[in-house]
């Protein structure tokens, strides 16, 4: 078991989560797609942004509590959708789920997960739950999932929009690791390198409900880890349009969510096309490897809908100076992937609230250094530049004769 309390950052819980899991099962959550450069610039794009101190504010009276769609969450994050969570931990999910409980932040249900929108609302019922979707081509099996949602009440649909072109994830071949599961020798070596994850993880699936399997899906398109060659799941709507977003929010009876918007006019179109919010995400630098980085783009996403929607941040998130930069650019809120699956790997439960907890802790501390004592005194006066996001400067193309 990890001492969670020698795990004093989100990296600490990296190192501890890498040393857990095989290496296969690692790199899927932790590698971006292709050469990782939107994955590097998620991260330098936070790093380039400096803050100003500000001293001497009374500060014994702190709230980092805010507002969401009409309701209060005590931090101003939630956890993002997290397909592999079940394989950081037995039903991951579940854990995953008490602790944003626990901390009184909503929990997002990706819809590859491991364990099922009924289990979750069995298990954690106290937790705002959203439930997110990739529409399929197959829209009768995407209504079926969105319909189980909206029966069990659940608060918000998150539509993630960038599927369609597909992944540039070579590492995933290369270490064997797909879902469905393909294995080869490189994945059958690796996870008997880990007989601890082995003993943790998958035996107790085995001994329990048999091989983890896509829980939300369907039943003709669930199959477990292991029988992808037989059965395969639909692809993501190759040809999909905002009306595909209008037939949701007409079916949809709350809050409604698009995910994967990295412009104004995109977000725009969200929003006429009746999204109650947009979620700011290049997937976490796991998808389109040119795509910008999110905190570069949300000043423009904010001018464009910020007064007439709710505007998510995702992506790169890894410190609570992070997450009040973001804020202070006119996110609500932010959504936290990695750093708490990271804590899942280690301790289920246990280890998200550790990596929830060093993030709360990272953000009162600066909300110290910037003179704030709540939310609402977080804006664009905490940056120590007039233009905090800094333009990339092209390089000048070499001549060839």
């Amino acid at each position: 078991m990890t001492n969670l309390d020698r795990c004093y950052n989100i990296f600490d819980l990296r190192e501890a989560a890498q040393r857990r899991l095989p290496k296969g099962i690692f790199e899927y959550v932790d590698k971006g797609t292709e050469d990782g450069i939107s994955l590097e610039e998620n991260r330098a794009a936070f790093q380039r942004i400096k803050l100003r101190t500000r001293f001497l504010n009374d500060w014994s009276k702190r709230d980092l509590g805010t507002e969401i769609f009409g309701k209060r969450i005590n931090l101003p994050f939630g956890i993002a959708p997290t397909g592999s969570a079940g394989l950081m931990w037995y039903r991951g999910e579940v854990e995953l789920a008490r602790a944003a409980a626990a901390a009184g932040i909503p929990f997002t249900l990706a819809m590859g997960a491991l364990t099922s929108m009924e289990e979750v609302t069995r298990a954690v019922p106290d937790v705002r739950k959203w439930f997110q979707l990739y529409p399929w081509a197959d829209e009768e099996g995407s209504y079926e999932m969105v319909t189980r949602a909206r029966d069990l009440g659940w608060e918000a649909l998150v539509v993630t929009i960038d599927a369609a072109p597909g992944r540039g994830r070579e590492h995933n071949e290369r270490n064997g690791y797909s879902f469905p599961f393909r294995p080869n020798v490189t994945a059958a070596v690796d996870m008997t390198m880990h007989p601890g994850w082995m003993w943790r993880v998958m035996r107790k699936y085995l001994m329990n409900e048999g091989m983890p399997t896509n829980a939300n899906f369907p039943e003709r398109y669930r199959h477990t880890v292991l029988d992808g060659k037989t059965r395969t799941r639909p692809k993501p709507f190759q040809a999909m349009t905002w009306e595909h977003i209008r037939k949701f929010r007409d079916f949809w009876p709350r809050k409604l969510i698009v995910k994967s918007i990295l412009s104004g006019d995109q977000a725009r179109a969200a929003v006429d096309a009746g999204a109650d919010g947009v979620v700011v995400s290049n997937h976490g630098g796991r998808a389109f490897d040119s795509a910008i980085a999110t905190i570069d783009i949300l000043p423009e996403i904010v001018e464009a809908v910020g007064d007439r929607c709710t505007v998510i941040l995702d992506s790169g998130i890894r410190r609570g100076s992070d997450i009040v930069k973001a804020l202070a650019l006119g996110a609500k809120m932010v959504l936290v992937g990695r750093a708490t699956l990271y804590g899942t790997a280690c301790g289920g439960q246990a280890g998200a609230a550790r990596a929830i907890k060093i993030l709360s802790d990272e953000m009162e501390r600066t909300f110290g250094y910037v003179g704030a004592r709540q939310i609402s005194e977080i804006g664009p006066h905490i940056f120590a530049h007039r233009d905090p996001v800094m333009s990339v400067v092209p390089v000048k193309s070499r001549e060839y004769a």
